[in-house]
């Protein structure tokens, strides 16, 4: 019995993507970033899997006897969002970008959500999550309006408190602008924004939803599960597919939860694919701009490694990576354009092994789906041997 686990540290970049500039993001680095700004934060079990030896990023202080095959890949789709990053690590590329909405989203389209869902409608600007909540929480509280808003990412973001909009109602909301948001609006994720308190205190509870589009092709997920095997999916996994390719799926509300279900679920023996995202790091401390929290995150998880390690099976295989980057010492709060470390290890893979820049996420779910004997036609390059 065998598992392929993809540990993704949401937005947890590498800094070095040869197009940023063409996204704004020329200097973004995440991880870099985050370790200068925490030079006491201490990453001991991600530097013996080979985190510090990725060569080309600014964090490369090489160690010897390193236990895991390390680099880093660059992003071939026209994105840098959530969906996109884990489409092409399960083999999509997305060659046209998703739409965005600088200037807020058109009339008729906001004029259609409040028929739809009998709520009216503040904000529909771009803006940080924690903001618009502050500036626009007792409007809404007293309207009953829900508060819309984008990003510089492809998003219909919909914030209600859960006195006024129960969570119920909130998600029938999301799945009719998911219904709107068709066509030349297509916007890759719906996301549902709850938050709780009262005026001067409102704070954003983990209830959090993801309505994303489904996936323009088959992916690696429907792949494995059509050989029969088993695809876990941990964290928002199962909403960025629409639940396509899916077995079983566990939904989270932060690292911790999703760090103690992915240690458990190591610890069974099957055959497939365990799928993990890790969502505090952008969710919590990149859009919010705190390092610190970042690199707290980044601590936790490095401590929790050593037991999801020793309770894999032996044929097991462990992977960490991200979907894009989110430095939080960068300008402005969105994702920023990077490339995503690699590292791997299982208790029977070689060591030390450099596996150099990839050229797209897409070598991951080739990697995958090669391990697992399952044959498929999706892009990327297998490092497997």
């Amino acid at each position: 019995m065998k598992k392929f686990i993809i540990l993704v540290l949401d937005s947890v970049g590498a800094g070095g993507a040869p197009d940023a500039a063409e996204f704004g993001d020329a200097g973004a680095d995440t991880i870099g970033h985050v370790l200068q700004h925490r030079p006491d934060i201490d990453l001991k079990n991600m530097r013996e899997l080979g985190l510090f030896n990725i060569e080309g990023t600014s964090f490369y202080k090489p160690v010897d006897d390193v236990k895991g095959c390390y680099g880093r890949c660059m992003e071939t789709s026209k994105g840098k969002d959530t969906t996109v990053g884990h489409w092409e690590i399960a083999g999509i590329i997305s060659e046209t970008p998703f739409p965005t909405y600088p200037n807020g989203f058109p009339e008729e389209i906001i004029d259609e959500f409040t028929k739809l869902t009998g709520r009216g409608v503040i904000g529909n600007y771009p803006s940080s999550g924690t903001a618009i909540i502050e500036k626009l929480g007792q409007e809404h509280v007293e309207t009953g309006k829900v508060i819309v808003y984008t990003s510089a990412d492809s998003v219909f973001q919909i914030a209600a408190h859960e006195d006024i909009v129960p969570l119920e109602e909130l998600y029938d909301i999301c799945e009719k602008a998911r219904k709107l948001m068709c066509g030349g609006h297509a916007v890759s994720r719906i996301i549902a924004r709850p938050f709780v308190g009262k005026d001067g205190e409102f704070t954003r509870t983990a209830n959090r939803r993801d309505f994303s589009l489904d996936p323009p092709r088959p992916t690696v997920l429907d792949a494995i599960k059509d050989s029969g095997q088993e695809v876990v999916a941990i964290g928002k996994i199962e909403d960025i597919f629409t639940g396509n390719g899916v077995t079983r799926a566990t939904h989270t509300h932060g690292n911790t939860e999703g760090l103690d279900i992915t240690l458990n679920e190591v610890q069974k023996a099957y055959d497939g694919l365990l799928f993990v995202n890790l969502v505090d790091f952008d969710m919590l401390y990149g859009h919010r701009n705190d390092p610190d929290g970042y690199a707290e995150a980044l601590k936790e998880v490095d401590d929790m490694l050593p037991k999801i390690m020793a309770g894999m099976q032996d044929q097991d295989i462990l992977l960490i990576t991200a979907d894009h980057g989110c430095d939080p010492t960068f300008k402005g709060t969105d994702h920023t354009r990077e490339t995503i470390p690699l590292l791997v290890w299982g208790k029977n893979t070689k060591e030390g092994v450099n596996l150099g820049v990839r050229k797209s996420f897409t070598d991951i779910g080739k990697t995958d789906t090669e391990y697992l004997g399952v044959k498929t036609d999706l892009p990327g390059e297998s490092f497997v041997e």
